[in-house]
This record gives C-alpha cells, structure tokens and sequence, in this order.
C-alpha cells in the first residue's frame, strides 16, 4: 500500500508523542474485545448487511493486503473512491424519513417545495418522498 506525503507527515508529528504508549498487538484487542462481547466471544461481534456482507468489529492492514485499488484517491480513476475529489464534504445532505402522518399519495407542491429547500441549502443529495404529510 502507498504512503502518501499527508500521512507520513502525520506520521512523523505523531511520533513524538507516542514515544511512550506500549505497542498493541491483535491478540491484546482480541482479549480486550471479548470482555465486552457477548458472551465472551469475539465473534458474536461481527454482523451481516442485508446482502449477507459479514461486518467485522476491527478491519487491519492484513484485511486489505493484496487488494486492487487500496492506493487510490477521490475523484481519479478508477473512481472507487468516488467521482468527486472531497465527495461533496463541504455540502450539507438531507434525509427524510416518512412518517405517516397524511396518506401515501404523492403530493407535488411539497415535494416542490422540498425540492426548493434543498437548492437554496445547496444540498447534495435530496430525499424522494412519497406522501403529503
């Protein structure tokens, strides 16, 4: 994996203050985790996504070790990261929930309405609701 020049510099600030903290390895977060896991079982950490995805509780390098495109950055290709070099970090986004206070029929003048809310916010990304209410 490639270091980049704000990370070694970030490295190399750090460094000076970490001189007297006592390495960790995976086996001392391995016995630190399972006092807080079910049961004691660090595996009953993981969870899975609705795609069946197995989530671990801690990801290392090794988890990504020999994978294409870890050194890639935002905005270049191939776009893993994304098409956008900051991925719209400095615009606020919006998320909208039904709450099932009116009918489920669509209601153009409120999803107008939002729709203008979220432009003059500058917002990255809308929510498409369904509803009047």
């Amino acid at each position: 994996m490639k270091l980049t020049f704000e990370f070694i510099i970030m490295s190399a600030k750090i460094a000076g203050m970490t001189d007297n903290f006592k390495p960790a390895s995976l086996a001392d977060w391995h016995k630190a985790a399972a006092k807080s896991a079910p049961g004691g079982d660090v595996e009953a950490l993981n969870w899975h996504t609705p795609d069946g995805i197995t989530v671990k509780p801690l990801y290392t390098a090794a988890d990504v070790a020999g994978l294409p495109h870890t050194d890639t950055l935002p905005g270049f290709e191939p776009f893993i990261r994304g098409p956008q070099a900051t991925m719209y970090a400095v615009r606020p986004w919006t998320i909208r929930q039904y709450a099932g206070f009116s009918t489920a029929e669509p209601d153009p003048a409120r999803q107008g309405q939002r729709e203008h809310d979220d432009e003059r916010r500058r917002a990255a990304g809308t929510g498409r609701l369904r509803g009047g209410g």
